[in-house]
């Protein structure tokens, strides 16, 4: 009677060619996470110095609630109409430094880094989704005494602004629409690869401490079509802001969340009856220009404006122009706004 074979004998089931290609293989691994981390290591910034750098004269912050401080500037024609801009996914608030120095003339602009951006940081609740957004921006204009303004925002920011604009009806004087987000199943054209690594469920775990310089530039590449408004400059702003203590995580947290942007529907979005301005470039990679009709389609009273050759950042690539649109159609509504 011959004793059976033992199962867990790694030498008899492997032999020592696979023990070997198995132990070359994990070298390797190790290798090349050594030269990832040696490429793109990237750690936190230092608050402090990127408060130094990014605030201005202008800058404050709100402690909304304990933890929760948020960075804001209240700029422009101080008894001037309330304008409140949001910014885009992983952008700031000096995204719309240029509209700032042109519509501050004649309005009154407030701009803030929505938490998990800018020098805002993290929030101790750990949401980060549209609707944490609109109870932000609510609580910011509470503080600030705005009663009713016009609400706008860039991509992400926009989805916010239209969110608003329903769960605030009385608060919104107008809403104003930027290569916003919010139709559902809108297909991108060439995605930034920052985002592109970010749906990655492997690889979007090392960018918590991967981050280099070049992805950020090629992200910002993808997104504007008006290459010449490009610069180190603003490269460095993206790439150093990203890093700010508590934002990447949120950003995890915001892309591992499929709830987080809350597409709307056409239905819900005709219940939005104040004026709108739609903004969009032709060449949006991000979000479609096909998104810009379905946004004009939900809401009649719309004004649309689509720019060719521009991408999905209007307000940084042709910002004489675009901002030039908002202040014509903004004088429109005001002149139409009955006086108390």
């Amino acid at each position: 009677m011959h004793a059976p074979h033992h199962p867990c004998i790694p030498e008899q089931l492997l032999g020592e060619e696979m023990l070997r290609l198995i132990k070359w293989l994990f070298i390797l691994l190790l290798a090349a996470l050594a030269a990832l981390f040696f490429w793109g290591y990237a750690p936190d910034t230092q608050a402090a110095q990127m408060e130094r750098k990014y605030s201005n004269s202008a800058s404050r912050f709100a402690e909304l609630e304990p933890g929760l401080r948020v960075h804001y500037r209240d700029e422009g024609k101080p008894d001037g109409q309330p304008l409140v801009l949001i910014h885009c996914s992983n952008a700031s608030l000096h995204t719309w430094e240029q509209w700032v120095a042109i519509l501050g003339k004649t309005y009154r602009v407030i701009s803030l880094d929505l938490p998990g951006h800018g020098l805002t940081g993290n929030n101790p609740a750990g949401v980060y989704d549209n609707a944490s957004y609109v109870s932000v921006v609510d609580r910011l204009l509470a503080k600030l005494n705005v009663d009713k303004a016009v609400i706008g925002g860039n991509s992400m920011g926009g989805g916010v602004s239209w969110l608003y604009a329903l769960e605030h009806p009385e608060k919104v004087e107008a809403l104003l629409l930027v290569d916003a987000s919010g139709q559902p199943y809108a297909k991108s054209g060439e995605l930034p690869l920052g985002f592109r690594l970010m749906r990655m469920p492997v690889i979007k775990e090392a960018v918590r401490f991967i981050a280099p310089r070049s992805i950020f530039e090629s992200s910002v590449k993808t997104s504007m079509s008006v290459q010449s408004k490009i610069n180190d400059k603003l490269i460095d702003r993206y790439w150093e802001l990203n890093r700010y203590p508590g934002n990447r995580d949120a950003t995890m947290k915001r892309f591992s969340s499929p709830k987080s942007m809350a597409p709307g529907t056409k239905e819900r979005l005709s219940a939005i009856k104040v004026p709108v301005l739609i903004l969009w470039g032709a060449e949006d990679n991000l979000i479609p220009v096909t998104s810009a009709k379905w946004f004009a389609e939900a809401m009649p009273q719309a004004k649309l404006v689509i720019y060719p050759n521009v991408g999905h950042i209007p307000m940084e690539e042709i910002p004489e122009k675009s901002a030039n649109d908002v202040k014509i159609w903004l004088d429109g509504v005001a002149a139409k706004t009955p006086k108390l």
